[in-house]
């Protein structure tokens, strides 16, 4: 589990880092805070609140870590800066240079990522570093399109299952950072070279690079995703993948998380709150992709990240 923290407001701060490299720098809006010009600030609080009704509406979860935990965000972090990020306590979104990515408070699901890495801090606490790395990654980007679908009022068959299109920069829009649909195929274009994901056990990357793949190989977990949406309705699929993540643990391997998720479908079956037939569907998806692995060769190690980014 994660670390426990002191009962909170769920309220919103957000700060502006005024292109340094400092956190909560100068408070611009707080909870229920006037309307202010800044569109990184409005979209930061407009999102993140998306983000906290969703959890508290649906999965009926409190915050980030289920105690009302307010949710902090500095934005116009650094100069030019291409990334965003959840350090442990809070997230920080840079503006981007212009050129690859623009904005990253612009993006609903981006920041929906982010805060969806403290819902897993505060559950199974993955360990930042091969698969359980990769699940990291991967219920980030479920908890991304879920919210972005659920805002939308989208479907499964309608949605775009992109992940951080939004952030873009001008010359490469109609690119993602990832493609829960398709993965591999999000982007290909001279700045940012090939989208590296796998979308099947089969290609699985087993390098030492992106501490050994965790954006890389979370393409796999992903695409099954998708699939088992597609026949169950993401808001079915959310709600089993968010009852077997609480039931996961911090080295826990993609083998793992499938023997969790078809467990969290019989429960939920079993209270009635997914429909009969859903397991195997949520087999079969994960079939699809090669899961469960017959061989499940150890990754090589590689250390830790100390902060976990997009």
């Amino acid at each position: 589990m994660g670390v426990a923290a002191a009962a909170g407001k769920a309220a919103r701060h957000i700060y502006d880092s005024q292109n340094t490299m400092e956190y909560r720098l100068k408070l611009i809006i707080s909870e229920g805070g006037p309307v202010v010009e800044d569109d990184a600030v409005s979209n930061a609080y407009d999102h993140i609140g998306n983000f906290r009704d969703y959890f508290k509406a649906k999965l009926g979860r409190d915050s980030i870590d289920n105690n009302g935990m307010d949710i902090i965000c500095n934005v116009h972090f650094g100069t030019k800066y291409n990334n965003a990020f959840f350090n442990g306590k809070e997230i920080t979104l840079g503006d981007g240079d212009g050129a690859i990515f623009s904005s990253f408070a612009r993006s609903l699901d981006v920041i929906a990522h982010e805060l969806g890495h403290g819902v897993v801090q505060w559950t199974s606490n993955f360990e930042y570093r091969n698969q359980s790395g990769a699940l990291n990654e991967h219920f980030a980007d479920v908890f991304g399109t879920v919210i972005t679908q659920y805002v939308e009022k989208s479907a499964a068959d309608d949605a775009d299952w992109l992940i951080g299109d939004e952030v873009m920069g001008p010359k490469l829009y109609g690119e993602a950072l990832r493609c829960m649909a398709s993965p591999g195929t999000a982007y290909d274009n001279e700045l940012m070279g090939k989208d590296p994901q796998p979308d099947h056990m089969r290609d699985i990357y087993r390098g030492p690079n992106d501490n050994g793949g965790v954006h890389i190989n979370s393409g796999i977990m992903n695409k099954a995703f998708y699939l088992a949406a597609r026949e169950l309705e993401t808001e079915n699929a959310a709600l089993i993948w968010y009852t077997a993540l609480q039931n996961l643990w911090p080295t826990a391997t993609f083998n793992d998380a499938v023997a969790q998720i078809v467990k969290a479908t019989q429960l939920l079956i079993k209270r009635e709150r997914v429909r009969s037939g859903s397991t195997q569907k949520v087999r079969a998806a994960f079939k699809e992709v090669g899961l469960p692995a017959k061989d499940e060769t150890s990754i090589p190690n590689t250390p830790t990240a100390k902060i976990t980014q997009f």
